[in-house]
């Protein structure tokens, strides 16, 4: 049982697993095979369609450099959406993880060139370390792909346990990354 303010009250979220309190998610996409920007396209468009999910803001678009991944791999495009949810963590993980399928994502090795990657970032101020989720993405506050088109939708950003993603990308190296001002992600009507 999750304890609230006043311990006398149990969460419903914890009462049912079906209710749940609005929470600001972080997602970030990344699409480095076939047709990229209309991977991304079709993302936000299936995002914005989901139950229990309101896109509140897409970020621009980047093109990136890959990091850990095997050799000759193309560059990625990427961009960052801001969401408000009533879903679980885990039930917007696994509606991430259909996405990525519904775009043909094959999974192998890690780091290989993929259709649609959608990373959970952070999804309000939760922990989770578990083998299927973990939050805040355990990686996110190195990486100047997420931080850079997060920052430029939300500002005052932060990642728990690692601070404002101001701070975290005056410190990561940024010559990887590059504005595509040509391809605008928008939210669909």
């Amino acid at each position: 049982m999750t304890e609230t303010p006043n311990p006398n009250i149990v969460d419903t979220d914890t009462l049912t697993g079906q209710l749940h309190p609005i929470r600001r998610g972080v997602l970030a996409l990344g699409s480095n095979l076939g047709e990229r920007f209309s991977n991304l396209l079709g993302a936000v468009a299936t995002l914005a369609d989901t139950p229990g999910v309101d896109v509140l803001a897409v970020s621009p678009v980047y093109e990136s450099t890959p990091v850990d991944v095997p050799e000759g791999s193309d560059d990625f495009l990427n961009a960052v959406l801001t969401v408000d949810t009533t879903l679980s963590a885990h039930d917007l993980m696994d509606r991430c993880l259909a996405v990525e399928d519904a775009f043909d994502r094959e999974r192998g090795e890690p780091g290989a060139p993929r259709t649609l990657d959608i990373d959970l970032i952070v999804l309000g101020d939760r922990l989770a370390d578990d083998p299927d989720l973990q939050l805040p993405h355990p990686r996110a506050h190195e990486r100047a792909f997420v931080l850079q088109p997060w920052y430029d939708i939300e500002a005052d950003g932060e990642i728990p346990g690692h601070g404002p993603i101001a701070d975290l990308l005056a410190k990561v190296d940024r010559d990887g990354i590059r504005l595509r001002e040509d391809l605008q992600l928008e939210l669909p009507d």
